[in-house]
């Protein structure tokens, strides 16, 4: 088997807002909508539960991985960038919108094996995701996991392999 390409969504996914550090995550969700005051400051952002060390075990097995950006200012992937550096997340390049591209392009662009998004619950639901944007060819192609937003992917399977085919399924 050749190695599984993972591309995982940065904001909502495996990052968040740090005011959002001693809440639940429907309290995330409401301090999105409601605009509090952390959720700009891109370079505050913290991990969303153990998302380094689930990455660190997909790598350790084999698993090549890049990282979607909801940004496309230079300084807010800088910040980006940053976060990931400053937190451990394994290597891997931080894409994102170029122009006028969608995130169902950058994908095309990108060719991952899984897509790993959340939900978009804060910001519009299945309107503001990525997989339901994707071509049939692309779907057909790539397996798209969705997490619950500011859920984390703590309850991933720690095989890479085992997110492939539609087969993961978030653990308790």
């Amino acid at each position: 088997m050749t190695r599984p390409r993972i591309l995982v969504f940065l904001h909502g996914t495996t990052i968040m807002h740090r005011g959002g550090l001693s809440v639940g995550r429907e309290e995330r969700v409401a301090q999105v909508r409601a605009g509090e005051r952390s959720v700009g400051d891109f370079a505050s952002y913290v991990p969303i539960g153990n998302a380094p060390d689930t990455l660190r075990r997909w790598e350790a097995a084999g698993a090549e991985l890049a990282y979607l950006s909801s940004h496309r200012a230079p300084a807010d992937l800088a910040a980006d960038e940053s976060v990931v550096r400053r937190y451990g997340f394994p290597r891997g390049a931080v894409h994102h919108r170029r122009d006028a591209e969608t995130y169902a392009d950058v994908v095309a662009r990108v060719e991952p094996d899984v897509l790993i998004e959340d939900d978009c619950e804060s910001i519009g639901g299945a309107a503001e995701m990525v997989s339901p944007h994707l071509s049939p060819d692309l779907r057909s192609r790539i397996t798209s996991v969705v997490v619950l937003e500011f859920g984390g992917i703590d309850g991933l399977p720690d095989r890479p392999d085992d997110l492939l085919g539609g087969k993961a399924e978030l653990r308790p």
